[in-house]
């Protein structure tokens, strides 16, 4: 578990519950400058948005690697759910 440190007026947990919204502009400009002021000033943060950052890509990296679905199977899949809408 990562340590809960407070900087710029927030703790990292709140930092991490807050990032969906702030990513998706809905956090008031206040809320996203205490974000910010946290992330720059918070190595664990840091550490951990890079650990994040490469799992992500790691995992962007086994999706598009994948050969793509046969298109028999993907017709099925198709009318399968347009049955079940």
């Amino acid at each position: 578990m990562l340590p809960d440190r407070e900087v710029g007026g927030m703790r990292c947990s709140e930092v991490l519950t807050d990032l969906s919204s702030y990513f998706d502009g809905e956090l008031d400009a206040a809320r996203r400058a205490q974000i910010e002021s946290h992330v720059t000033g918070c190595d664990v943060c840091a550490r951990f948005g890079g650990r994040f950052a490469e799992a992500v890509k790691a995992l962007q990296r086994e999706l598009n690697s994948r050969a793509p679905a046969d298109a028999e199977v993907l017709a099925r899949l198709r009318t399968r759910l347009t049955r079940e809408l």
